[in-house]
């Protein structure tokens, strides 16, 4: 039985253009790579990648913070309705086996923040740069959006499941 690959990817509601577009890119790459797409479900690098996940046949799940389903973008194919605002961040984090995080704002180094409190490896394409203390965290630093995925598939099989 094969196990199914679970990758998040985090990122602001508003971006540019570069950005979305990146984030498309890591949507069709990891549909490439059979993996599932995990993420907030709503505007900007949530919407880009579930777009270019769909687009290359993939699947995606959205974590909506609100009660409305209608609320996720429309490449979401699993709307999850938590009704729990950004505390959902938590949820997304948890349902993947790994984080890819491109740009983002608060609410993306808060989901950084999660996954490395949790264990789940995180790789960045031009986002946050974080230290605690004198020794910088553990964000495993892309090129590009192939390269980001293949990370985090390399990544996705060091984690035990929950």
């Amino acid at each position: 039985m094969r196990r199914e690959i679970f990758i998040g990817v985090i990122g602001a509601r508003n971006c540019d253009q570069k950005t979305y577009a990146l984030a498309e890119q890591v949507g069709r790459e990891l549909a490439r790579r059979g993996a599932t797409v995990v993420c907030g479900g709503l505007g900007g690098v949530m919407e880009a990648v579930c777009k270019g996940a769909k687009r290359a046949g993939g699947r995606t799940i959205g974590i909506l913070p609100g009660k409305d389903r209608r609320a996720a973008n429309p490449y979401v194919d699993i709307p999850i309705v938590t009704g729990i605002g950004e505390a959902r961040n938590s949820i997304v984090v948890r349902t993947a086996r790994a984080i890819i995080a491109v740009g983002g704002e608060y609410g993306t180094l808060n989901e950084i923040a999660f996954a490395l409190k949790f264990g789940i490896p995180v790789i960045g394409l031009g986002t946050w740069q974080i230290a605690r203390g004198n020794k910088r965290a553990r964000i495993i630093e892309a090129r590009d959006a192939k390269e980001a995925v293949e990370m985090a598939i390399r990544q996705s099989g060091n984690r035990a499941t929950s």
